[in-house]
């Protein structure tokens, strides 16, 4: 049967040829037939010329793009996309390390707009952010056994917070394939306890993985403050580095509490090592020549446009208050993990907070997602994580 056709406005067709995988919905003209979301389409120019092929959802974004070649979107189609994605991974040495833990699937950066899938020690998280790829998770989790064999126990479906909030959809988080158990990963060496049912996202934040190695390197001898510490992870590279103490805060008392579950894990009885529930500003407002290594690493404060302005005055705010706080010579990790907030804004956010504080301040690294994130060339939107390395006299 054929696909339904959407048609775009003339010259809506640019970004396509530039290879944009969204097609937003004020460059569509027509639509032959009404369509539920997640379904199939064919995109065609006002000429009627064939421009791509893709899941159609409603909202900002009309349809994310599968492939900009006229083909058939099947078993076979899903197969090669997933083949592709598991040997860049191979390619980059995760099957052979003491990393036991990476990004199998990354949206766009894959091909695959509206689907991330991590892989936890033999579990995959299936993470649907579009309803047509929920539609698909049963037949790729098939094909993630198939392709991956004795190193897939299981693939578990954790869709239920991230499809788009106007689809009729009631998602149950569930084991698509195989059942497992939260378990240890390692990284680097160093072990998490790693909880895909009941944690953040997808059960731990994989993308810091080669910003918190390093942190290790700059720790040595150093008091650290980990602040939005969640799972701890940069709190223990800290101490693997030789910190003399790393303190580690969060708002929430469950995250501190994983924070020392994981820190026992690695440095049982160690005494370098506190941690705080507290609000991030709260508790930096009187430490005064405290730390001499700080890491900001705090959540989305923008989750879409609205919320802009108000986030970049958060990013500075905080900024200010760490570069007024921490000792001379000290060592700022600063992040943004907010895809609407560009690297520009954010430097320009932490710029200000630094001429607030007075303090002169100079760039060691500029940071983003690490190898198995990768972004895709044609979407500038997907190099969400944003940081900076900052020496501060």
């Amino acid at each position: 049967m054929s696909l339904p056709i959407i048609t775009l406005k003339a010259g809506k067709e640019q970004s396509l040829n530039r290879f944009h995988p969204w097609i937003f919905s004020g460059a569509v003209n027509y639509i032959s037939r009404e369509l539920e979301e997640g379904e199939l389409v064919r995109v065609v120019s006002s000429k009627d010329e064939f421009l791509a092929i893709g899941h159609f959802q409603i909202g900002s974004i009309a349809v994310r793009v599968l492939s900009f070649e006229d083909t058939v979107i099947d078993r076979n189609f899903w197969k090669k996309k997933l083949a592709v994605a598991l040997e860049l991974r191979r390619s980059l040495g995760f099957h052979e390390s003491q990393t036991n833990v990476f990004r199998l699937i990354h949206g766009e950066g894959d091909g695959l707009p509206g689907l991330i899938v991590d892989f936890y020690n033999g579990t995959a998280v299936y993470q649907a952010h579009s309803v047509g790829m929920y539609l698909v998770r049963h037949e790729l989790a098939e094909l993630f056994k198939e392709l991956m064999g004795d190193q897939l126990v299981a693939v578990y479906d954790k869709s239920d917070k991230t499809l788009p909030f106007k689809a009729n959809i009631q998602p149950e988080n569930g084991y698509l394939l195989g059942q497992s158990e939260p378990c240890i990963v390692q990284e680097y060496g160093l072990s998490y306890r790693v909880d895909w049912v009941e944690g953040q996202k997808t059960g731990f934040f994989i993308d810091q993985r080669e910003n918190r190695k390093l942190v290790e390197q700059f720790s040595k001898g150093r008091d650290v403050l980990n602040m939005f510490c969640y799972s701890g992870g940069f709190s223990f590279f800290a101490m693997q580095g030789g910190a003399q103490k790393v303190h580690s805060v969060d708002a929430s008392a469950k995250a501190i509490e994983l924070t020392r579950q994981n820190v026992a894990l690695n440095f049982k009885d160690d005494q370098r090592h506190e941690a705080y529930v507290a609000d991030a500003f709260d508790f930096m407002r009187d430490m005064k020549d405290r730390y001499d290594l700080v890491i900001l690493d705090p959540p989305a404060f923008a989750k879409h446009r609205g919320a802009l302005r108000q986030a970049l005055q958060a990013y500075k705010r905080l900024n200010a208050k760490a570069f007024e706080q921490i000792r001379p010579g000290g060592i700022l990790f600063t992040f943004s993990c907010s895809q609407v907030v560009s690297k520009d804004q954010f430097r320009e956010a932490v710029f200000s907070g630094a001429a607030i504080s007075g303090r002169k301040v100079r760039i060691l690294h500029q940071l983003h997602q690490p190898a198995d994130h990768p972004i895709n060339i044609y979407h500038p939107e997907g190099e969400y994580l944003k940081g900076l390395v900052l020496y501060v006299d």
